[in-house]
């Protein structure tokens, strides 16, 4: 017992090891040199490991006392096999010494003359009170993981969710191709039968002039090989000089399937006509970053403010105040352009963000902050440097221009392309499409959606 305390007292706080040149603090804890060195590299300030006290280069010493125990304590070690080691029942006996640092026994250990022993109760009682503010810290901490261990079955219910809300609008997507891709096959197979049956009736139609005309020819053959034995002269003469003197007969161009109409560029041709059908939209809503306010649409490029909060994780994407939400895909390089139908909605941001922004805290949307914003609110336009803006008409579609290299972000009212407002930076991180929309209130226009340029 006494061995395996005495031992304990010789081990660092930092590496848990038996000390390396012992060096101690102000406050009378020790450790090794080399680890109290690190630990000091790696934290913010100079405190003690043990009791957080604050120290400093001057207040350390080396405890050559200390250091003196180790090296008894492990030529000790050498010298006595595991087995033969003794064991200090003197319990009664145990006192802490102030000087050393450790626990010692009154029995076993008579080198302790001169030296400050106290109570062993009473040193255990001073170390639970400079304890309580660690016990408070791990609590604080286990309470944070338990926090985010709360926060990751939601994420897990979440996800599970967006797995099957995915599925569904994948499956609904392609059974749209699917429709169309069945239609046009219909359509151009329909188109392939009508031309076969056109050109089989031409064919056929020309079949019986040719045979009535080799059968006129035939008569008349006959006719002249017999030297005329006609009965009726009258009917001889009105048979069509054209059987003797016309040219021969042709055949008739285009007789076959155009198949090159059919199937020059099909692949091609059939994509071209999808694409008038499917909208493309240069920025898509990124759900993960939308606010408890938020409901992005399904296809993602809708938002409306929603006065219930919905019941989201509180993963570190995610926007935590206000009712924000960015753009899918960042920008470090190019030049990109993005359009926003607001109607006649009456509260909106719309604009640009860093990546970094702070998505958990109540910041105004300012440059200042890392956003740059044309700002709707108040029946008012302004932008993130809290300047108002005089325009001439409530702009219902918005066009941003972001020049990542120029450093610049521009807001045009597309009805007439009149410029709105614009912000000079010189971006260093990738940047966002930024919005933000809120109660609709009596407005036509509900959601703030993006649109192709």
């Amino acid at each position: 017992m006494a061995e395996e305390v005495f031992k304990s007292y010789l081990t660092c706080g930092v590496c848990f090891e038996t000390f390396k040149d012992p060096v101690s603090l102000g406050c009378c804890h020790n450790f090794c040199q080399g680890c109290l060195q690190s630990f000091w590299e790696k934290a913010e300030h100079k405190n003690c490991p043990t009791c957080r006290r604050k120290s400093s280069k001057e207040s350390l010493f080396v405890n050559f006392g200390l250091q003196e125990l180790v090296n008894n304590y492990a030529g000790r070690q050498r010298a006595d096999p595991p087995e033969s080691k003794a064991v200090c029942t003197h319990t009664q006996d145990l006192k802490w010494c102030v000087e050393q640092q450790r626990v010692v026994c009154l029995v076993c250990d008579q080198q302790v003359h001169g030296l400050t022993l106290v109570p062993l109760e009473d040193e255990v009682r001073n170390w639970k009170g400079l304890l309580k503010p660690e016990l408070q810290t791990l609590e604080r901490r286990r309470d944070a993981y338990l926090e985010i261990d709360k926060t990751y079955e939601n994420m897990a219910k979440h996800c599970k969710n967006q797995l099957g809300e995915t599925k569904k609008q994948i499956k609904a997507e392609f059974e749209q191709l699917h429709k169309f891709l069945t239609q046009e096959e219909e359509d151009r197979m329909a188109a392939l039968k009508e031309e076969g049956k056109q050109k089989r009736e031409t064919i056929f139609m020309e079949k019986e002039n040719i045979q009535e005309q080799v059968s006129s020819l035939s008569e008349l053959i006959s006719a002249v090989e017999q030297d005329l034995p006609l009965k009726d002269n009258a009917a001889f003469l009105t048979i069509p000089r054209d059987l003797w003197l016309g040219s021969g007969p042709q055949v008739l161009s285009g007789g076959l399937v155009d198949v090159a109409k059919h199937l020059g560029n099909l692949s091609f041709r059939v994509w071209e006509k999808m694409r008038e059908r499917i909208q493309f939209t240069p920025v898509i809503l990124d759900p993960n970053t939308a606010s408890n306010r938020v409901v992005i649409s399904k296809d993602l490029t809708s938002a409306r403010h929603m006065t219930k909060r919905q019941d989201n994780p509180d993963n570190p994407e995610r926007f935590l105040e206000y009712s924000n939400f960015l753009g899918s895909e960042g920008f470090t390089s190019g030049r990109h352009s993005w359009e926003v139908e607001v109607g006649d909605h009456p509260h909106w941001l719309i604009g640009v963000a860093k990546e970094t922004v702070d998505r958990k805290g109540e910041v105004w949307a300012s440059p200042e902050n890392g956003f740059w914003c044309l700002i709707h609110h108040n029946g008012g336009y302004g932008n993130g440097s809290r300047e108002k803006l005089y325009l001439k008409r409530n702009p219902e579609r918005i066009r941003v221009l972001l020049d990542y290299g120029g450093g610049e972000v521009s807001f045009y009212d597309t009805e007439g392309n009149v410029s709105l407002c614009s912000y000079r930076c010189a971006f260093s991180e990738k940047i966002f499409p930024f919005f933000s929309v809120w109660a609709a209130g009596e407005a036509q226009t509900r959601d703030v959606m993006v649109c192709g340029v």
